[in-house]
């Protein structure tokens, strides 16, 4: 049977369970991307900085942006378990 909670106005609500562990771990997995993506693209400032202006741009726009392409396999991981998105139904 499950368990039953009180809101604040004495309405009783269903308990759910709390996040799982693998939602953690990628929460967890994503903050570690974000940093060793961080630290790799500071590390080439060194020679990016002897460019011009104008190829320093497109330079740091596309690494402020490619970080994001591996996101989409490990959100889908954290939410299903699976790195691939489960097949649509056929009709």
């Amino acid at each position: 049977m499950a368990q039953v909670a009180f809101g604040a106005y004495g309405a009783g609500v269903a308990a759910t369970p709390g996040p799982s562990l693998r939602k953690l771990a990628g929460v967890a997995l994503i903050l570690l991307l974000i940093l060793l993506w961080a630290g790799f693209v500071a590390s080439l400032a060194r020679f990016v900085g002897r460019w011009p202006v104008l190829a320093q741009a497109p330079f740091y726009l596309i690494m402020g942006i490619a970080w994001i392409i591996p996101l989409k396999p490990l959100v889908t991981w954290a939410q299903t378990g699976r790195f691939r998105a489960p097949p649509a139904p056929r009709d």
